[in-house]
């Protein structure tokens, strides 16, 4: 509501909060159901559009922190080009190629999970339905779904991943180029807040997902997957309001008023 907050960093931070909102429901709501019930079950169906739900959300945020951080980049290393270079119109391209990747990697998934066969063992030692879980109660070959991982979706991941790398090495490159130490310490809290949600969510999945087969403990395994999957998504909107000066103020005029 407020028209100063009508710049590109704002546009991605409302897909972004909205996206929060979706990825923790995915989860959260069988999560606290199951917690209260005696008998914590889930049918196979709601199990593969929890999955599918969950790598959608999952996929869709990468490639958002990704455009963010071009956003970042741009604002920091081409300051003077910036509205220039980040227009309206490549703000929703960017959302709009984020959500689309995201659901063609998780359509894809599923795809080849539902031509899995379960007849065995039906428990999941964890809170939700994750797809090396469900892969790891099949009766038949995963053969397929781990190749689909391996060449589709893992590359997707590691381009959003590289992508906000280079942006980062541009940045701190920048950053380092400033006289001024206030003007270090100003360039660097633009994109602090971005960095801080990239390193909680980026961070705790790649611990989660490559991690030797020798790992840590379930328990740890389930409490890493809270904390990118609840967590994370929790504290995004916290960590950018309080890190934005803009923020505080739209939102003192929004209670004074």
């Amino acid at each position: 509501t407020n028209p100063q907050l009508h710049i590109p960093m704002y546009f991605f931070l409302i897909n972004l909060s909205f996206l929060d909102i979706c990825y923790s429901s995915v989860t959260v709501p069988k999560m606290l159901e199951n917690l209260l019930a005696t008998k914590k079950t889930i049918s196979l169906c709601g199990c593969i559009a929890q999955v599918f739900f969950f790598i959608f959300m999952v996929g869709t945020e990468i490639f958002l922190l990704s455009a963010m951080a071009y956003d970042r980049y741009a604002a920091i290393c081409n300051p003077l080009r910036y509205r220039t270079i980040i227009s309206h119109r490549l703000c929703i391209q960017m959302v709009l190629a984020a959500w689309i990747s995201g659901f063609l990697d998780s359509l894809v998934n599923t795809l080849f999970l539902t031509d899995l066969h379960f007849c065995g063992p039906s428990d999941i030692n964890h809170f939700s339905c994750e797809l090396p879980l469900l892969l790891q109660l099949s009766c038949t070959s995963t053969f397929a779904n781990e190749m689909v991982i391996l060449t589709f979706s893992m590359p997707l991941g590691f381009a959003a991943l590289l992508l906000i790398i280079a942006s980062y090495v541009h940045i701190v490159g920048s950053i380092l180029k400033i006289n001024s130490a206030e003007g270090r310490q100003k360039a660097f809290s633009t994109c602090a807040s971005h960095l801080t949600v990239v390193l909680l969510f980026c961070g705790t999945a790649f611990i989660r997902y490559m991690k030797p087969a020798s790992g840590y403990s379930d328990t740890m395994d389930k409490l890493v997957s809270i904390q990118y999957s609840v967590l994370t998504p929790m504290l995004n909107p916290i960590i950018y309001s309080l890190k934005s000066k803009d923020v505080k103020i739209a939102l003192k005029k929004l209670f004074r008023n």
